[in-house]
């Protein structure tokens, strides 16, 4: 795909994206501000919000478990919708951090 215009053709990501719903908490430079994750990959998610982010900032997402306990997933913005939401990429995810998506997956896509 070098060279071309990361915009057109096909489907760019390498990891498979699954439509889930999870009310999140997000913060940035501007804090912490409730969002919403509507899918996620292994690569990253998206994360539907009013909060303003630019590309590139670094951010982080916390997911809650069924526990009351969230898992901390931190990552930089690879795009952004003003008032819509933004697009996270992670960082390397730990072994824990892959088996919790790998339930909310199964959880929202039974």
């Amino acid at each position: 795909m070098s060279g071309q215009d990361r915009r057109s053709g096909g489907e760019r990501r390498a990891s498979s994206r699954y439509q889930i719903e999870v009310d999140v908490e997000w913060q940035a430079n501007a804090g912490r501000l409730p969002g919403s994750v509507s899918d996620v990959s292994l690569d990253g998610c998206f994360v539907l919000c009013s909060g303003d982010v630019e590309d590139g900032e670094r951010v982080k997402v916390f997911i809650p478990l069924a526990d009351g306990m969230k898992v901390e997933f931190a990552g930089r913005v690879a795009n952004h919708v003003p008032d819509i939401g933004f697009g996270l990429k992670f960082d390397q995810l730990s072994a824990a951090q892959r088996d919790v998506l790998g339930r909310l997956v199964k959880e929202s896509n039974p």
